[in-house]
């Protein structure tokens, strides 16, 4: 749950609204770990044998795989009409999918949530080497399990490189023609990115105006410019929803530079442009493949432009009609943006493979995520100290959702036929910076993105309600039929799945599934709320419902291997896909 993306207080589940919002019917009691089946051994803390090495693997004492035989659950509970779920067993043997969906106990989920959540991992801050070794063990358990390592050369981490930067002002600013300059901090302002200390260049192209629905910015048109964006004024509602895509677009679409032009008084341009200047910890993966971006007010551009033929007040009066793009190919401006490096880190993700069994399905993925990285200590910004005590553990956030996707990791393995479609296990990093890790994987993925069906994602899934978990994204692609149809057939684990509570919230935009989204990938978020614990040092271990989770670890399994073994991959509706993916 991103600090950046901060589910408030308000995102806390209310008692009035927990009748009506709960819709499943439970017909048998929730599912229990079988009588002759032992508890794990208990495991030492993750600091026993642990030293922090950046990339270089840990040794930790791991928990042995349980190897013993699992009897067969009641026949009851496996199965499966017809008419209820469409032959997507026949690729398992109703015992081989028991045993499997039987290794997901509260005793496990209760045993890994207390060694991720626990103090030696400090918080798990993105970077630190506590989130270090929690990605160390987690890539343990999947080199334990057999996956395929998804990660850097080989291995089961994927690692992103962080740092951090400070703005060279004096070396920093626009030079729209030959004998204009505007200096950064009094003409310009930087807004994002890095250059050369001799900038980009390219010929100017202008875009004022408000997109009309289904205008499509031609990315040929910005390849290599210098896209002076008249900013509109005034756009509401759905027309600065498509302002603020295109603003994304811009961003993301090959642009050498953005000069962002905004109407601005006196007053508050003085704002603007005293705000100090700050060391920041920057993506450069990131800010190398996107556009430099700066800020400039109508005053300073109108005169440049003008001696080309573009008069800005002229655009600014017609803005409304529609989105225009204008050509001035005898304008050549450079936007220089010097950001100096003062140190360097590198952040961690876990990627473990399950490869399919089907010759050609096995080529498509099924992604299950969730964030490892929590908010570290009150020392970093974020953590609400309680009691003497300055260490946030995050065990609901998220902890609980990296472990279900552990969980899940082991409980598909275990089948002895596996599913037809490969599935990813990923727990990522930087989600509570503003989602950097999965927005890396992402753009850097170990396969490509178009062969990925589905993310299940997991964020905050062991507290609040007993037998209900909202999931959000349903009504925008047929996995909301799909969950509907396997939560059905599964009424013995006494889990409700309900729309989201929150829509005004936009939690679909704030966690690691909308970078799957965004990118073409139908998801599901599976999230339980927030509480009075959130980003506070009493996110502890104790408080997480082992149980419940096993519950929801144990309908996304099912879940899971519908969609794996489905014989068609699930399809967007198209007017989320319009809106979501294309940003019309």
């Amino acid at each position: 749950a991103g600090a950046g993306h901060r589910y408030g207080s308000e995102a806390s589940i209310p008692i009035e609204r927990q009748a009506a919002a709960a819709k499943a019917v439970h017909v048998a009691p929730a599912l229990s770990t079988p009588a002759d089946r032992a508890d794990p051994p208990p495991t030492p803390s993750p600091a026993v044998g642990c030293t922090f090495e950046s990339r270089t693997p840990i040794q930790t004492v791991m928990p042995s795989h349980r190897q013993e035989n699992v009897p067969i659950m009641r026949a009851a509970l496996l199965v499966l009409t017809a008419a209820t779920v469409p032959a997507v067993l026949t690729a398992q043997a109703p015992a081989a999918s028991a045993r499997a969906v039987a290794s997901i106990t509260p005793a496990d989920v209760a045993q890994r949530v207390g060694i991720i959540a626990h103090d030696s991992m400090g918080g798990r801050n993105t970077p630190s080497p506590g989130l270090e070794k929690t990605a160390q063990y987690i890539a343990a358990e999947f080199q334990r399990f057999g996956l395929v390592p998804g990660g850097d050369d080989g291995t089961f981490i994927q690692h992103y490189r962080l740092a951090n930067t400070r703005l060279n002002v004096a070396r920093s600013g626009v030079a729209p023609a030959a004998g204009m300059s505007w200096p950064v901090g009094r003409d310009a302002v930087a807004s994002a990115g890095a250059t050369g200390p001799g900038g980009v260049s390219g010929p100017a192209v202008v875009i004022a105006g408000v997109p009309a629905v289904g205008d499509e910015l031609d990315s040929a048109a910005v390849e290599g410019a210098v896209v002076f964006w008249i900013e509109p004024q005034r756009a509401v509602g759905e027309a600065a929803r498509r302002v603020f895509a295109l603003r994304r677009r811009l961003w993301e679409t090959g642009a050498a530079a953005v000069v962002q032009v905004s109407l601005m008084s006196d007053d508050q341009w003085q704002l603007r442009v005293d705000r100090p200047v700050r060391t920041r910890l920057s993506k450069p993966w990131l800010e190398e493949s996107r556009a430099p971006w700066v800020q400039v007010r109508d005053e300073t551009a109108a005169a440049a432009l003008a001696a080309h033929g573009f008069d800005i007040a002229r655009a600014r009066a017609g803005e409304a009609d529609r989105m225009v793009v204008t050509s001035l190919a005898d304008l050549r401006p450079t936007v220089t943006l010097v950001q100096e490096v003062t140190d360097e880190f590198f952040a961690p993700n876990t990627v473990g493979i399950l490869e399919g069994s089907d010759p050609v399905l096995k080529n498509e993925y099924l992604v299950f995520s969730a964030h490892m990285d929590h908010v570290g200590t009150s020392a970093d910004g974020s953590c609400r100290p309680k009691n003497g005590d300055d260490i946030c553990n995050g065990a609901d956030d998220d902890a609980s959702g990296t472990v279900a996707v552990v969980e899940l990791a082991e409980a598909f393995a275990l089948l002895t036929l596996r599913p037809k479609r490969s599935i990813i296990f990923l727990t990522v990093s930087g989600e509570e910076k503003g989602l950097w890790g999965s927005e890396y994987f992402t753009l850097h993925p170990p396969v490509p993105m178009e062969r990925m069906v589905a993310n299940f994602n997991a964020d905050m899934v062991g507290r609040n309600w007993k037998d209900t978990i909202v999931v959000i994204g349903r009504e925008h692609s047929d996995l909301g039929a799909t969950l509907a149809r396997v939560v059905a057939a599964h009424p013995e684990l006494h889990m409700s799945a309900i729309e989201d509570l929150w829509p005004e919230q936009d939690f679909y935009g704030r966690s690691d599934h909308f970078n799957f989204a965004k990118r073409g990938v139908p998801i599901l978020f599976f999230f339980n709320g927030t509480h009075e614990d959130y980003h506070s040092a009493t996110d502890n271990p104790d408080k997480i419902d082992a149980e419940k989770e096993s519950r929801i670890a144990q309908l996304m399994f099912y879940l899971g291997l519908d969609v794996a073994n489905a014989a068609n991959r699930p399809k967007w509706n198209p007017q989320s896909y319009e809106r979501i993916v294309s940003g019309g």
